[in-house]
């Protein structure tokens, strides 16, 4: 089973289009330490020839042209792609399917209430039904995606709702805490091949690009894990505050920080993952910055920081 990663970057990218902080800055002027992000999504295959998309970011286009792996291949017209699967319905989540409506043949995995939200936008109805599956997934039920064709890809997926929030915009004050947030809103995926080959492990590869906290239970399912791939927006809570570029807390946004004593640091340090990266990364984080203090702490605690072309093997 292969991975890669398309984007690493939180929502806006790195550098943000808007944003002047010292790394965005950094980052414009071509400084090799802040490497540039694209914004967060992920590709997985069972045999290197068929994709499952996981996230569609709005920068899609730009990273389709970015991976040779990803490219049209043996027809006129085609992409390796053969399905995408969207964890929520957060803009630099669901945007880049628009830029998949060219008469693509795929399926879209999501659950109900990602699928209502789709739905209730007209934009994405450019996703012609004729070529575009929208095939629902339950929480807690592992199963097999397949292609527009009904081609299993050889993976087996599971998804399940983790501490989080409802995207911004579909937030309702009036709903009380959380916003009106369900479980489904935030949702973290199992991924393993179908075929057992992933290195002698059966629980595959978590990827959990937003996630609020580290409650009991997923502590010990993240146990052991031959790899993670984690939410890595902030590295503080108060970041965005701090930094003049906000107004919110990691935790009001639905994410977990990495440093602190309720950090995810702290949180994994007892876990034994084999490898832990950290995906989904905000322009102001900065362990971004490869000279940054922050990223020498996060490394020595067994941390890589994940950037766009990342490949990874199980």
């Amino acid at each position: 089973m292969k991975i890669l990663v398309l984007g690493s970057a939180a929502g806006g990218g790195f550098p943000q289009w808007n944003c002047a902080c010292e790394g965005c800055r950094r980052a414009r002027s071509g400084d090799p330490a802040a490497t540039p992000r694209t914004q967060s999504s992920l590709a997985v295959t069972a045999d290197g020839e068929r994709w499952l998309l996981l996230n569609a970011s709005p920068d899609l286009g730009a990273q389709l042209l970015a991976n040779p792996q990803l490219h049209p291949k043996g027809s006129l017209r085609g992409n390796p792609i053969a399905a995408a699967l969207l964890t929520n319905a957060d803009i630099d989540h669901v945007a880049g399917l628009l830029t998949l409506r060219e008469s693509h043949p795929f399926a879209v995995y999501a659950t109900p209430r990602v699928h209502g939200v789709l739905a209730a936008n007209s934009v994405f109805n450019v996703l012609n039904p004729e070529f575009v599956a929208r095939r629902p997934m339950a929480l807690g039920e592992p199963f097999q995606p397949a292609g527009a064709d009904g081609r299993p890809l050889g993976l087996e997926v599971e998804a399940f709702a983790v501490p989080g929030k409802v995207a911004l915009y579909l937030e309702d004050a009036s709903a009380g805490p959380g916003f009106g947030s369900v479980a489904e809103d935030t949702v973290a995926l199992r991924i393993r091949p179908t075929d057992g080959s992933n290195g002698g492990s059966n629980d595959g590869f978590f990827y959990i690009p937003g996630c609020a906290g580290m409650p009991g239970w997923l502590a010990d399912r993240l146990h052991g894990a031959p790899l993670v791939l984690f939410d890595g927006t902030t590295w503080t809570d108060d970041e965005m505050i701090r930094s003049g570029t906000g107004v919110k807390t990691a935790a009001r946004m639905g994410h977990m920080p990495m440093s602190g004593p309720s950090g995810s640091m702290a949180a994994f340090a007892p876990l034994n993952v084999a490898r832990k990266i950290y995906i989904h990364i905000n322009n102001t984080n900065p362990a971004l910055l490869e000279d940054s203090p922050e990223r020498a702490e996060a490394e020595a605690a067994g941390w890589r920081i994940a950037h766009d072309g990342l490949e990874l093997t199980l």
